[in-house]
């Protein structure tokens, strides 16, 4: 085997595939590999730079690999397709890898740890159980309005639609339908207690670290917000600007921009599904807060609502705010309320 410096790696549950090229970019292996044989492939390999699509257990075999000395890429999907050839199979995917973890200009995927990704599975945890616990409201509040029972909207209109079903003295509700939704509601109330149980377990990792704890005092932002910005966020450094990281969130507007002429969107939407839901609903609620309390010490935001619906001012405060997260973890600085400005 000649002596190889880049290799593609593309992943599967049971088989890899290897491309590897030598310093002249010559290929020096192109082979199939069993899981288990993945790890001993590399031990008797020289470190060399080696790239993988950033993808389901991608960060995982990132560290095994760095583990035997070998510096390892995670390169986002999209950004590997377009050096894929025609008829798309496991070895032209590991060859594409292979010429795209070369290329000077590509983006690359910090590796996350192992706390990491641990906090990412609470949180993702925690916001399954909340949709489906949505959805089982959702299903009380349709399966009891077709006997002509409704209730108000919030918390308080299911604990009353929650107390008809439990009364079986009401004959609205036939005895098989009853138990029916006894079933549903016995199962909504677990999901309550587990949704409390991970609100408490990221609580507690969020008083354990540092960089949350100073990310808390940010207006919009608390141990949900904060928790999962230092769990999706590997590494800070590895984004030029704040406006670069909001931007990767989808915080930005689209560009279809020919000719000298900027053509402006709607939000991209890119990135952090769930990380930009949080930090909109953080931005949702300063802005609520500013409508009671006044726009004192926010004055850019007072004009901005004096123009722009509410949702358009909440993006650039979404915008804003992980603008400011950014600086603090790169810096590691706290948080300065600003100074009001002359109106």
């Amino acid at each position: 085997m000649q002596l190889t410096t880049v290799i593609g790696l593309d992943t599967a549950k049971s088989v890899f595939h290897v491309h590897g090229v030598d310093a002249d970019e010559n290929v020096s292996v192109s082979r199939q590999l069993k899981r288990r044989q993945v790890l001993p492939f590399f031990k008797k390999l020289p470190p060399c730079l080696i790239g993988i699509e950033a993808c389901s257990a991608s960060h995982h075999w990132s560290r095994e690999l760095q583990a035997l000395g070998h510096r390892v890429r995670l390169i986002p999907p999209r950004y590997v397709k377009p050096y894929v050839k025609n008829q798309k199979n496991d070895a032209r995917d590991a060859e594409a890898i292979c010429e795209a973890v070369t290329r000077p200009n590509m983006r690359f995927v910090p590796t996350k740890t192992r706390e990491q990704q641990t906090m990412l599975m609470l949180h993702r945890t925690r916001h399954l159980f909340v949709r489906q616990r949505t959805a089982i409201i959702n299903a009380i509040r349709a399966h009891l309005s077709e006997f002509g029972i409704v209730a108000g909207v919030g918390r308080n209109g299911v604990e009353a639609l929650l107390k008809i079903i439990a009364d079986e003295k009401d004959h609205r509700v036939p005895d098989v339908a009853r138990d029916c939704l006894m079933a549903l509601g016995a199962q909504l109330q677990t999901l309550k207690a587990r949704v409390l149980e991970f609100d408490a377990r990221i609580l507690a990792s969020h008083r354990a670290s540092e960089v949350s704890r100073r990310l808390e005092a940010i207006p919009g932002v608390g141990p949900q917000v904060a928790t999962a910005l230092v769990a999706t966020i590997a590494d800070p450094k590895s984004f030029r600007s704040g406006r670069d990281l909001a931007a990767w969130i989808g915080l930005v507007p689209k560009q279809n921009s020919s000719g000298g002429k900027s053509k402006l969107g709607g939000v991209t939407k890119a990135g952090d599904r769930y990380l930009r839901s949080l930090l909109m609903i953080g931005a949702l609620s300063v802005i609520k807060r500013a409508k009671q309390l006044g726009y004192t010490n926010r004055p850019w935001l007072a004009k901005l609502m004096a123009r722009r619906p509410t949702k358009v001012a909440a993006i650039a405060l979404a915008n804003k705010i992980a603008r400011m997260a950014w600086a603090m973890m790169v810096r590691g600085e706290k948080y300065r309320e600003p100074v009001a400005l002359a109106a």
